[in-house]
């Protein structure tokens, strides 16, 4: 009795329809899409943020490295 079986879902899904209507399932499901979609919006510019960050860093550290090294030279 811990599972449901197909049937037990579909039954579920007819009373869903039947209250909700299918026009409030279908704007509720581009809500849903929506959200979803400017989460991952979010979570990819975060991404590409902390990625420029690290390369900014990284050329940074280099040109630090450089100069260092260039005043090692001239002594």
């Amino acid at each position: 009795m811990g599972s449901f079986s197909v049937t037990h879902w579909l039954i579920f899904l007819a009373v869903v329809v039947v209250i909700f209507g299918t026009s409030k399932l279908k704007n509720a499901g581009k809500d849903l899409g929506a959200a979803v979609k400017g989460f991952k919006d979010a979570v990819r510019d975060e991404n590409q943020a902390q990625i420029q960050d690290n390369q900014n860093r990284v050329i940074e550290h280099a040109n630090t490295t450089t100069i260092n090294h260039d005043k090692n030279n001239v002594s």
